[in-house]
């Protein structure tokens, strides 16, 4: 039978648990795409194939005899700049973000990224929001990161929602001159409020030490800089974010 060789980066072949040299025999005429996915690989993870010295883009069709080197996206992650693998910039840093990462969401916002959360979302509806939203998909889910129209999108590694916003921000090269600007809730951007105009929603001791406030223009939650901000502000910091 005839084959094509796969030499997989350590970093990639680690990580999803499989050779760093396989032999996959080619039965049929396919995409170096479907078949680096079919080792357990999502497309999102690979930052360049080279075959004979040469770099190729995801939908090339091997032929028999070929080798192919597979590495990984470095980071940080440029969604600015195109390259044969993701030839259309993204205008933004934007995420959608699915039901196995949801808490992200609400650390993103917080750090003023606009990011879409909704735990109904299917992955075929996140997967269309990526490509017509020009978004990021972050998410655990393997499957989900192997759906074409996803462009850009990471495998997150970390369990616990404080360490996924360390890596994400590392990987992605966030950074925080819009924090606590964003509606943890909801997403809107926040809007300065006069204090007397929502003085009937306060308790009397934030009433008495506040007196800057943001409003959501959606859900109407009322924001100032009382525990919840720091909390999230030590967040940050002690995560070495910002």
């Amino acid at each position: 039978m005839k084959n094509i060789e796969l030499q997989i980066d350590p970093e990639l072949a680690n990580f999803f648990r499989i050779k760093s040299r396989i032999i996959y025999p080619l039965d049929r005429r396919t995409s170096i795409k479907d078949i680096i996915e079919s080792q357990g690989v999502p497309h999102t993870e690979v930052g360049e194939i080279i075959t004979g010295g040469l770099p190729a883009g995801f939908e090339y069709i091997p032929v028999a005899g070929q080798k192919f080197i597979i590495n990984p996206v470095q980071a940080p992650l440029d969604i600015s700049e195109p390259s044969l693998l993701r030839p259309r910039p993204f205008r933004g840093m934007r995420f959608v973000v699915d039901v196995n990462v949801g808490k992200l969401a609400s650390f993103l916002r917080m750090m003023g990224y606009d990011t879409l959360f909704d735990h109904r979302l299917k992955d075929k509806e996140v997967a269309f929001l990526a490509y017509s939203q020009q978004r990021i998909v972050l998410s655990r889910d393997r499957s989900l990161l192997k759906f074409g129209m996803i462009e850009y999108g990471r495998l997150v590694r970390a369990q616990e929602p404080d360490d996924q916003l360390k890596e994400v921000t590392a990987f992605f090269g966030l950074i925080c001159e819009k924090m606590f600007t964003r509606c943890l809730r909801c997403n809107l951007q926040l809007e300065d409020v006069e204090k007397k105009q929502i003085m009937h929603r306060l308790e009397p001791k934030t009433k008495k030490y506040f007196n800057r406030f943001s409003l959501c223009p959606g859900c109407n939650r009322v924001y100032w800089q009382g525990s919840h901000w720091e909390k999230m502000n030590k967040l940050v910091k002690i995560a070495g974010i910002c």
